[in-house]
């Protein structure tokens, strides 16, 4: 296959997340997180590459490409993280022990806490989040990104 497929390809896939993305949150009714919202950005930059690509035929953007799909790969291994409770996830978009907490710290604490959590895994298929599935499917299209920087011929 040609690194121009390759590189259309991988855009492509990109398109699929944020289709996919947002099925689950219009007809699934699952409202994303915050750091739901980040893995989407590099998606949406990496289908803009894709286009630009597709236009230009410019080898430069087969690493952009890459580059994109890889931030999103990394931020959906972070999300993971907070979601199986490895590290600490931003304070906007999780909550915070409760233990210890007199009854006003208790309400403050409800009053300010985010309507979708970060630290609550919404969906899961085969034991996998969404986030990890990000991660999967991203790091696979930062390879085929990759690939098709390699065998791409202006």
């Amino acid at each position: 296959m040609t690194g121009r497929s390759l590189g259309l390809i991988a855009a492509l896939g990109s398109l699929g997340m944020m289709i996919a993305a947002l099925g689950f949150q219009y007809i699934g009714e699952l409202p994303p997180c915050k750091m739901c919202y980040w893995q989407r950005y590099p998606h949406i930059a990496a289908i803009g590459i894709g286009v630009l690509f597709l236009l230009f035929a410019y080898r430069g953007f087969l690493l952009l490409g890459a580059l994109s799909a890889l931030t999103t790969g990394v931020i959906g291994v972070y999300h993971v993280g907070v979601e199986q409770k490895w590290w600490q996830g931003p304070d906007t978009c999780t909550s915070s022990s409760t233990d210890g907490l007199s009854v006003d710290q208790l309400l403050d604490q409800i009053m300010t806490a985010p309507l979708v959590r970060c630290d609550e895994i919404a969906w899961s298929l085969m034991g996998i989040s969404m986030a990890g599935w990000n991660a999967i499917v991203s790091f696979a299209l930062a390879f085929l990104w990759v690939t098709a920087f390699s065998r791409f011929k202006a």
